[in-house]
């Protein structure tokens, strides 16, 4: 289709203009008309959303009186000889002066930059320089500063400059310089100090009668109510032309209604072979959040129908760890005790001619289904069946020489019916039954008739069980059940992590990994262990939605949103030095000891004694060793030879003296402090001290975790093992502490600053603390995915 053809929504969204902007556009027929005859003059059919915005804006600002020199002006951006807002905003300056007969290209050009190229470093340079200038208001203002006045500083310099590239490059430049923001920096400041009380209380009324942008959607509003439960589920086609429609007939929904009270009954139902994960997560939170939302009850249901696999410790572990997830069960239930009936409705199968045993090999099963073969011993009389489907029960036949198969059709389109193993035989011990049984289930036999049995009114399941559909309720109609509604959801699938639980059983079982609570692991107790909430974690899952759609991979980063934006707000800030190195103040007596008040909590009223904790300044004190460059340059704001910083919560100090070892080692460096504060620091570095002389400061053991892989997507990988990250863990046995950590407890989080955010590891003992960090301050990757530092100076 054509530039002419295409509708006007199509042919905006096809020049890369968002969906808003598009349908906003079609409700001004002036720029309708005016954005489809830019696109036809343009000749695109189709570009780079860059030149799409600002064909956009040709179309919405271009000078009337100037039409006949705008094909000219198109064709400079779709060269991109035009190519940023501040070109274009000159161009259409020019032309709107400039009179059409006096209109010369070469002054045109000129005007608005063309063939003028600025690279990234040469606005960087200056970027760094304007900074500079503006050192003291940035340490001052803060976040307060006039962003948009050091932008135009740059852009002096750099006429041509991209305004949005200028931005983040002070916006990460002052990030770097100043760390986090606080709750002080988020704090609007007064334009004007005599502002009267009524002003600002009319102001606080004025904000309180705005409705909330964010608007939360309740996510369940989808889901039919139970009573809503007659109509057809689904239609199960056979290879012969039969179609069988599934449905609750009259009786079994008011048997069901009336059992249930009309209210939603839902199933957690996880397989007991192995940690939860945070794939489980989502399914919790459907699964619990659903009942919880209409007022009913969710079953803790474990599918332990394969005792191989299955431990006693999977089924207690997962039971509290969902209890720390903040989610309660109405019942905690097994397949397991459903046995008896589930072996009573397969000889009812048997009776109704829609079940048989057979004796085919595993190799012989997977043969016959590739060719859509019936097996030989499928037509079986029923009473040998029933006969045989005793003795495998009574255990009278080895294991691996019959199975139970339901009669489903093995010429179907859907391979889930091609007669499907309902019954094996399995002498092994199982963690909940013992040695009652040696035949068991298969998880397609067992879960829809239990799921009937439990009255439940929803049955989730993530999308790759749609296929099992049709068998679901096959069986269902067969045996004339009560049918649950089955809905399916997209599987949550994060980067750089496993979530197979075969998989992940082989990072522990072969020890690539300290534990299935191993912090680098997406596992809940791997989360957990880090030092991650449960409430961060469903804060995360609320908002990845529930929606039906392809299970594409969401990055870590959405995650590790979540987890800071809710550290930010409860994890007290303390001092850590991970890789100490020496200071010796010269200027103050050895015996000397200074107590400073530092803040647990940015925003620390200074009459609340509880929201600061104390801190001795001392003639010896440590900071971190890339905290400290022998050769100074304009963009480090770490310390230097003859170079100031500010110490934080203390005092300047200023270099005199490095103290080099062999291979010019640096073994200390002397320095002299300001205690009257007047000198005017370039940065800012957190410190420990000893506390008194002679007495080295409290010593822990610090564990650094990046991304366990090093690809988003490892499990699409032939060789998925190779691609674990070497540098995933780091272990420092000997950072240097404040004194007021050492009663820290398992539970307690920080924020070490500058450093990240931190947990007391389980392993930690009264002689010795042990951190594990929970995340950095920021996203540490760039956008490149290399790798950058931005809790320490550069």
């Amino acid at each position: 289709m054509g530039v002419g053809e295409t509708d006007p929504l199509s042919l905006f969204l096809s020049i890369g203009l968002n969906k808003r902007t598009a349908e906003n556009s079609l409700v001004n027929q002036k720029v309708t008309a005016s954005l489809t005859a830019v696109i036809k003059e343009a000749g695109v059919d189709g570009c780079s959303k860059t030149i799409g915005n600002l064909l956009y804006m040709v179309a919405t600002k271009y000078p009337a009186n100037a039409l006949i020199h705008r094909s000219t002006l198109i064709q400079y951006i779709v060269s991109s000889k035009i190519k940023n807002q501040a070109q274009l905003d000159a161009a259409l300056a020019f032309l709107s002066t400039v009179e059409p007969e006096t209109f010369k290209l070469n002054e045109f050009e000129e005007a608005c930059g063309v063939g003028v190229d600025i690279s990234i470093e040469e606005i960087e340079s200056s970027v760094n320089a304007v900074v500079e200038e503006n050192m003291n208001p940035i340490l001052e203002q803060r976040y307060h500063i006039n962003v948009g006045n050091l932008c135009g500083q740059v852009r002096k310099q750099h006429l041509w400059a991209d305004a949005r590239i200028v931005k983040e490059l002070i916006d990460q430049k002052l990030r770097v310089i100043l760390g986090e923001k606080t709750a002080e920096d988020d704090k609007e400041p007064l334009k004007k100090k005599e502002q009267s009380v009524k002003v600002e209380e009319k102001a606080s009324d004025a904000i309180a009668c705005v409705p909330s942008v964010e608007v939360e959607v309740n996510p369940f509003l989808i889901f039919p109510e139970p009573a809503e439960n007659f109509k057809v589920h689904t239609e199960v086609f056979f290879s012969n032309g039969d179609i069988w429609r599934a449905y609750n007939t009259k009786e079994n929904l008011e048997r069901h209604l009336k059992f249930t009270g009309g209210k939603v009954f839902t199933r957690f139902p996880p397989e007991p072979n192995g940690y939860l994960h945070i794939g489980h997560a989502k399914a919790m939170y459907i699964d619990f959040g659903l009942a919880k939302d209409r007022g009913g009850s969710c079953y803790l249901r474990f599918d332990d129908t394969n005792p191989e696999a299955e431990k006693k410790e999977y089924i207690d572990h997962n039971q509290e760890i969902i209890q720390w997830m903040g989610w309660q069960p109405f019942k905690v239930t097994h397949t397991s005790d459903y046995f008896q009936e589930l072996y009573d409705l397969a000889v009812e199968l048997i009776h109704r001619g829609l079940a048989y045993v057979d004796h085919q090999t595993p190799e012989e099963v997977k043969e016959y289904r590739e060719k859509k073969m019936n097996s030989p011993w499928r037509d079986r009389p029923i009473a040998e069946s029933l006969k045989l489907f005793k003795d495998m029960k009574r255990g009278l036949i080895e294991e691996g020489k019959a199975t139970l198969r339901l009669k489903q059709d093995m010429q179907s389109d859907n391979k889930n019916m091609y007669d499907l193993i309902a019954y094996r035989i399995k002498f092994v011990h199982h963690p909940q039954v013992g040695d009652k049984w040696c035949i068991y289930p298969s998880y397609d036999y067992s879960h829809c008739i239990v799921d009937s049995l439990e009255n439940v009114t929803h049955s989730l399941c993530s999308l790759e069980f749609g296929i099992r559909r049709p068998s679901y309720y096959w069986l269902l109609v067969a045996l004339g059940l009560y049918q649950p509604y089955v809905w399916e959801y997209s599987r949550l699938n994060i980067s750089n992590t496993i979530m197979s639980k075969r998989k992940l059983n082989r990072l522990v079982t072969e020890k690539w990994v300290d534990g299935w609570d191993d912090p680098r692991l997406m596992t809940l107790a791997g989360l957990r262990r880090r030092g991650v909430s449960s409430t961060a974690i469903n804060s995360f899952i609320r908002g990845t939605g529930i929606t039906r759609s392809d299970n594409s991979t969401i990055r870590v980063d959405h995650l590790e949103y979540h987890i800071r934006e809710e550290l930010n707000k409860t994890a007290p800030r303390t001092m850590v030095v991970l890789h100490p190195l020496k200071v010796m103040i010269t200027n103050l007596h050895p015996d000397s000891v200074i107590d400073l008040d530092a803040k647990m909590w940015p925003d620390a009223p200074s009459n609340d004694s509880s929201s600061y904790y104390k801190v001795s300044f001392t003639n010896v004190i440590y900071i971190e060793q890339s905290d400290f460059h022998l050769k100074d340059s304009k963009d480090y704001y770490g310390l230097a030879p003859g170079k100031t910083v500010l110490l934080r919560y203390a005092f300047p100090i200023k270099c005199t003296e490095v103290i080099l070892g062999n291979n010019d080692t640096i073994l200390e460096i002397h320095a002299e402090y300001d205690p009257s504060k007047k000198t005017k620091p370039k940065g800012v570095l957190h410190w420990v001290a000893r506390p008194s002389p002679g007495i080295e400061p409290l010593k822990v053991e610090v564990r650094l975790f990046e991304k366990l892989f090093l690809s988003e997507d490892p499990a699409k990988l032939e060789d998925w093992l190779a691609d674990i990250n070497p540098h995933s863990k780091e272990l420092i046995p000997e950072a240097y502490a404040v004194p007021s950590l050492a009663s820290a407890v398992l539970g307690d989080k920080f924020q070490f600053e500058r450093l990240g955010y931190f947990a007391i590891d389980r392993d930690s003992s009264p002689e010795k603390l042990v951190f594990n960090r929970t995340i950095t301050l920021r996203d540490s990757y760039s956008k490149s995915g290399k790798r950058v530092n931005l809790d320490v100076p550069s």
